[in-house]
């Protein structure tokens, strides 16, 4: 299984940018699926959560800026970030929970910089 993510880029504060995680098979029946962040020089962070029945978690400092979303049709899972600030500037990484493997994608990065 393959996750493929991607619509990283430059965008000043404020800003917004929506981020899609490509999955490569179903994402049916996947427990959660989650974003998580690394900025420089920082440890990975967890951002936001889909869990299978729909409930969604975010970490505090995106709270009511970011949106996780999923599209069972496109087998996608997408992150909408509005109201970006500097330090939300990181590599994002899209994750799944199949069963009892955890599936990692290729990070991609988001600068927030005037």
């Amino acid at each position: 299984v393959q996750l493929q993510a991607s619509g990283g880029g430059l965008v000043q504060p404020g800003g917004s940018l929506r981020l899609s995680c490509a999955v490569s098979r179903s994402i049916r029946g996947f427990k959660s699926m989650s974003w998580y962040r690394q900025a420089p020089g920082k440890e990975r962070e967890w951002v936001a959560r889909i869990y299978g029945g729909g409930t969604t978690d975010y970490v505090n400092s995106v709270q009511g800026r970011f949106t996780i979303s999923r599209n069972y049709a496109r087998n996608t899972v997408h992150l909408q970030m509005n109201s970006l600030k500097p330090e939300d500037t990181a590599v994002y990484y899209c994750s799944a929970v199949m069963g009892t493997a955890i599936l990692w994608g290729q990070g991609t990065l988001v600068t927030v910089s005037s």
